[in-house]
């Protein structure tokens, strides 16, 4: 009904404008103030560099220190950075950013609920909406210099995109091929982005390759491959060895899989493993972080090949803290945001579980946003789950389940 239609638009404009309002206020009325942390700091450094023509190298400014030596990062956010710090003076570089991220937090609303329409329907669009608006750790996250804020908006349109081309049915050879081929495109760019994104990419090739559509896989592979080939070649260039995204794998892998890992959080939340970090680096004094990745690899394959049972182990408590919120990286927050935290995906993830179940068997499954979760899933196992990899994926695909709940026991859904 077109009276109808227009109004459940006109509540999820409302949401999207509620949601830039919440993040802006979060922003710039509470979380001001506060430092910075490592990862904060390289970004913004690099960001400098890269907004000086000084390429991607770290340029601390006055005042600034690094707890560990920087390691390579993934290109498009440092670039996002120095967009901004072009056009804003240094001392305005930070409220500047946490803006620009806000708005970027209400076009991930806007994008998820398109997700969600296709998903469950209008009604299912304006649940999410108002849901991922007023979620407290989406509202938080533009406020942290984090390549997140980013990544869930090109995450995201990757999920459309790809919806778009495998539910096509107007010339479904050449039209769903070049649909794909557009998904691959961004599948890149969401990688270079955030690295983790490349097992969306492998997760996608695999799962077209079990419907037998080898063409459509091999579209969204190429066309993935070469959005990451030039930075590729750019880092076999200057590093004299081959690196796909970033050396920050190495590191992460071998942090997530070490014999003190709990499970769950990086170096800043295990101290003990940030002390053997160290010793490794001084072990290989004058070895730059691209030529120490290969040595992180080598030393957390060896321990997972002499430990299996030990590994298997460690993989079922990572299953464990990839959706329960206890691990130490949580505990690391002050009590206002570890309650909040505890309570808003609390009452989450039982209903997203739930409606993303009810989701998978309708007739019409959101494929993307399902292929998108479970790559995230695959990725915390293979390195390691925290926060801040929960929250850009996990997070809103359980919205999305949840607004699904919401629709159909009010009866009005399609969803069965």
């Amino acid at each position: 009904m077109p009276a109808d239609a227009a109004r459940l638009t006109r509540l999820t404009t409302l949401a999207v404008a509620v949601a830039l309002v919440a993040r802006l206020a979060f922003a710039f009325g509470y979380w001001v103030g506060k430092p910075l942390n490592n990862d904060e700091i390289e970004y913004l450094q690099l960001g400098r560099s890269v907004a000086a023509g000084q390429g991607f190298t770290y340029a601390p400014a006055a005042g600034e220190h690094l707890d560990a030596a920087g390691y390579g990062r993934a290109p498009l956010y440092p670039v996002f950075v120095s967009i901004v710090a072009r056009v804003t003076s240094p001392a305005t570089l930070i409220p500047a950013l946490k803006a620009a991220q806000s708005v970027l937090g209400a076009l991930a609303v806007w994008l998820l609920a398109l997700v969600a329409r296709h998903a469950g329907g209008p009604r299912t669009r304006v649940v999410t909406a108002w849901i991922a608006a007023l979620y407290p750790p989406l509202v938080w996250l533009p406020s942290f210099l984090f390549s997140e804020s980013l990544y869930v908006v090109l995450a995201l349109a990757n999920v459309l995109v790809l919806d778009a081309a495998l539910t096509s049915s107007d010339d479904p050879g050449r039209r769903n091929v070049r649909g794909l081929a557009i998904a691959g495109v961004l599948a890149g760019l969401a990688a270079l982005t955030r690295p983790a994104h490349v097992f969306f990419v492998g997760v996608t090739v695999l799962w077209l390759l079990s419907r037998r559509r080898l063409v459509w896989a091999a579209a969204f592979a190429a066309a993935a491959l070469l959005t990451i080939a030039p930075w590729t070649v750019r880092n076999y260039v200057t590093y004299g060895r081959p690196v796909l995204i970033a050396s920050e794998g190495g590191i992460t892998f071998w942090t997530g899989n070490h014999l003190l890992s709990p499970g769950e959080g990086d170096m800043a939340a295990n101290p003990a493993i940030k002390l053997e970090s160290r010793r490794l680096r001084d072990a290989h004094p004058g070895l730059t972080a691209e030529q120490l990745e290969p040595i992180y690899y080598r030393e957390a394959f060896q321990t997972i090949v002499t430990h299996p049972a030990w590994w298997l182990g460690l993989e079922i408590r990572k299953f464990f803290y990839l959706w329960v919120p206890i691990g130490p990286s949580y505990l690391l927050h002050s009590r206002p945001f570890l309650c909040a935290t505890w309570l808003s995906y609390g009452l989450l993830a039982p209903f997203g579980l739930f409606g993303l179940w009810r989701l998978a068997r309708s007739a019409s499954p959101p494929r993307g946003l399902l292929l998108l979760l479970a790559s995230a899933v695959v990725a915390c196992l293979v390195f390691l789950p925290q926060e801040r990899f929960r929250i850009p994926v996990i997070d809103p695909a359980l919205i999305v389940g949840a607004a699904a709940v919401v629709s159909v026991s009010r009866g009005r859904n399609s969803v069965s």
